[in-house]
């Protein structure tokens, strides 16, 4: 019997989120609504700006686990922290939701990454990312036997970036496939991809990914080819289960050569997409880990993202386990 559902590696990242005003982001000289990357230095500086803040972990692939585990499933977290408080914080949050942690710290330099929201009263995010100590993942910190007792490993494309994670990954879906498991991809951006396209594609020709997760622009960029359906029917080939997100579009899943899709749940107020293929990729792997059936499955996923898309945040404000079992 499988411990767990789903194990996924990915960044620990602790989001910090306030509120400001929109003087604040032109003082600081911030594009408004962008993502940036940021040092130890600035991220310091800004953390100590935000006064009343709150914090919560983050990170893609810890999103997803949380939206798993709210809809019942046993998961666990491999990702690195730093032994300082924000490490502590992230700890904590995994650990409320349900999700095993218990990776070993580093010491305080480089710190725990984190992510320094701040929001206008327009909605607007402006987001200020420092990776620190989630890009020193040594490969030492995967266990054999936990990989092997999880039914699907879930591997963050972020994560590929940086040398030492990514050598954790492969060998995590060394033991993942020596067992007969399942390991599953999200490239998570386009970026990442036109840095790591022949390892991404070196991964899916041998045979190593079983679930591919891209969004539109993602798996274009993947096979550098600009025809969606050209794309889809490329990659599809190559693994077992390829899943494409397109926003307002839904979503599609190609299994056996069969294409199924499902249309975008609809939302009142849409307030912020942020984690949206996260949400979406939680309920997909639910359906997906309880042998449901494809269709079954995307329509779990986007349920789940028509949900985090109302509301701030990337994680689930609303029981989706309920919304699920409703709809099904």
């Amino acid at each position: 019997m499988a411990q767990y559902d789903v194990l996924a590696i990915g960044n620990a990242i602790v989001d910090v989120i306030t509120e400001c005003d929109d003087a604040f982001i032109a003082e600081q000289g911030f594009s408004k609504g962008s993502m940036q990357l940021i040092d130890q230095g600035q991220a310091e500086t800004l953390y100590q700006l935000m006064g009343q803040a709150t914090e919560t972990g983050g990170g893609s692939a810890a999103n997803t686990l949380a939206g798993l585990a709210q809809l019942g499933q046993n998961c666990a977290f491999i990702g690195q922290v730093a032994d300082d408080e924000l490490g502590a914080s992230f700890a904590r949050d995994m650990q409320k939701v349900g999700i095993d942690f218990d990776c070993s710290k580093r010491g305080e330099d480089p710190s725990t990454a984190r992510c320094l929201i701040f929001v206008t009263p327009d909605a607007q995010r402006t987001m200020n990312t420092f990776l620190g100590a989630a890009q020193y993942l040594p490969a030492d910190a995967i266990d054999q036997k936990m990989i092997e007792s999880a039914k699907i490993l879930y591997l963050e494309g972020y994560l590929w970036d940086p040398a030492e994670p990514r050598a954790a990954m492969r060998r995590a879906i060394d033991y993942a496939k020596g067992a007969g498991n399942r390991v599953a991809l999200t490239l998570s951006d386009a970026f990442v991809i036109d840095r790591y396209r022949d390892d991404f594609n070196a991964l899916l020709h041998e045979g190593l990914i079983d679930i591919l997760f891209a969004n539109d622009v993602e798996i274009c960029s993947l096979t550098q080819d600009d025809d969606f359906d050209e794309s889809v029917n490329m990659i599809a080939s190559k693994t077992e289960i390829l899943v494409v997100t397109r926003g307002e579009k839904g979503a599609i899943a190609v299994k056996d050569g069969v294409r199924s899709a499902v249309t975008a749940q609809p939302v009142d107020n849409l307030v912020d997409t942020t984690g949206a293929g996260d949400l979406f990729a939680a309920g997909f792997l639910s359906g997906i880990s309880q042998d449901k059936s494809i269709e079954q499955s995307l329509l779990i996923g986007s349920i789940c993202a028509g949900e985090i898309i109302s509301h701030f945040g990337a994680r689930p404000l609303a029981d989706i386990s309920a919304m699920v079992e409703m709809s099904l």
